[in-house]
């Protein structure tokens, strides 16, 4: 008689299947096929002969005669480099020598130094609770508003993307296709399309004018957390638990990069035009700043102590801010140089957002909202989420936030299931709001 076939759920079969496929492409996941010279030397001369096959000619013919007169000419002496090396002294220095002076005596007495003092932080005006939007069935875990401002969309564990006038916070459409928890979105600038990513590994990419989903980048081997459209160059980056951040091509649908590096989940990412064109957080406590043109990590920051859950880029400054649950951190680019601490914010901080005035708000896993002046890092406000009713009070997190394209209203995902839009109290001014600003003789930069 025949041995009975075990059957297995098709649970067991699929965490097989993905267990058996993890461990094949773990090991090689970020190392890209060796490049072939020999492709690459035919490449470049039929790129040379196609962009300047016109005066190629030309140019070799110059590079004969130069060459020619190089040989005819007869060997005298170089007086230019004679002159140009007494002129660069005997320690080699770059600048003309110039005697010195006799130095005055206003030089010699140098001015007495000021007490350094921290600068007055630009008065902001509170934000106040202004509109709560339900519909989900489950935790709202991202949200992102379109570039013409009239609508945003938000992702949740009832896997759902819905999408909602900002005006009047009606629903206009529910998109469904994911399998699990919606963890990011992103709505494209440059063309009609909505990128999800979810604990799903999938990561789609919707045409919204049709509402279908057209493209699926297929590569991570654990869930997708956060995706960034990069703002000039048609290129999507994904990241998430299986430690990389993957850089896949729009159209094509190619994995160009994959950026390994982090030790634990990427949990947050950021991408700008200018250098460094990506920048990673991880739960392995570091901020990674990647080289986009070589798939190569030019800087890591280990100032943190806890997870790096958040990173913001100022629309303007050319700085970053990431936050952990010991403080936020501010950074300049490109090179990642410390700026200063923002501490205050003991909680577990899952979320920020920046807008053109230089308010920034950081969002905690306990519902606190504590909004900061961004050049001086001054805490000019502090705010409970309150949790809907039917809620338990332990409900009161919030996941994700952005400002509108305005800047003048804020968006939160909660862990309630709603959506809230906060904007500014137009009543308040700086006689009933006044600044409390008191500052030490120098804020000690504390690493």
């Amino acid at each position: 008689m025949a041995d009975e076939v075990i059957k297995h759920s098709v649970h067991t079969l699929v965490f097989r299947s993905l267990k058996r496929s993890h461990d094949m492409f773990l090991s090689n996941q970020s190392m890209l096929p060796p490049i072939d010279e020999k492709a690459e030397k035919i490449l470049r001369s039929v790129k040379a002969r196609d962009s300047y096959g016109q005066v190629m000619s030309a140019v070799q013919k110059a590079q004969a005669i130069k060459q020619l007169e190089a040989l005819n000419r007869p060997d005298t002496p170089h007086d230019t480099d004679i002159a140009e090396s007494a002129a660069l002294g005997s320690d080699g220095a770059m600048l003309p020598y110039s005697a010195p002076t006799n130095p005055t005596p206003t030089a010699i007495i140098s001015a007495p130094r000021k007490a350094p003092t921290m600068p007055r932080p630009k008065w902001h005006a509170p934000w106040k609770l202004f509109r709560v939007i339900s519909g989900h069935l489950g935790w709202v875990r991202c949200v992102a508003v379109e570039p013409g401002n009239e609508w945003f969309a938000t992702g949740a564990a009832d896997r759902v993307i819905k999408i909602w006038d900002l005006a009047t916070g009606k629903l206009k459409v529910s998109l469904t296709g994911h399998v699990s928890t919606v963890r990011g979105l992103e709505v494209s600038s440059r063309h009609p399309y909505l990128f999800s990513c979810g604990e799903d590994r999938q990561v789609k990419c919707w045409d919204l004018e049709y509402n279908k989903v057209i493209r699926h980048y297929h590569g991570h081997l654990s869930a997708v957390y956060t995706l960034a459209l990069h703002p000039t160059i048609d290129v999507l980056v994904t990241a998430g638990r299986d430690a990389t951040a993957r850089v896949w091509d729009l159209r094509s649908k190619a994995n160009v990069h994959t950026l390994a590096g982090h030790t634990d989940t990427v949990a947050s990412l950021a991408c700008q035009s200018a250098e460094p064109q990506i920048i990673t957080g991880s739960h392995d406590s570091t901020i990674r700043l990647w080289d986009l043109a070589a798939g190569k990590s030019m800087c890591t920051l280990t100032n943190h102590k806890k997870s790096v859950r958040s990173i913001v880029i100022h629309p303007s400054l050319y700085t970053f801010a990431s936050a952990s649950p010991d403080n936020i951190k501010q950074w300049k680019c490109p090179e990642g140089k410390f700026i200063q601490n923002l501490s205050g914010h003991n909680a577990i901080v899952n979320c920020m957002a920046v807008n053109p005035e230089g308010v920034l708000v950081s969002g905690g896993d306990n519902g606190t909202m504590y909004c900061w002046d961004w050049r001086t890092g001054y805490n000019f406000q502090r705010l409970q989420s309150a949790v809907q009713p039917g809620s338990m009070d332990s409900e009161a997190g919030i996941f994700a936030m952005t400002f509108d394209h305005s800047g003048s209203r804020l968006i939160t995902a909660e862990a309630d299931k709603t959506i809230k839009i906060y904007r500014e109290d137009d009543s308040a001014s700086e006689e009933t709001h006044p600044i409390n600003w008191r500052p030490e003789i120098l804020k000690r930069r504390k690493f």
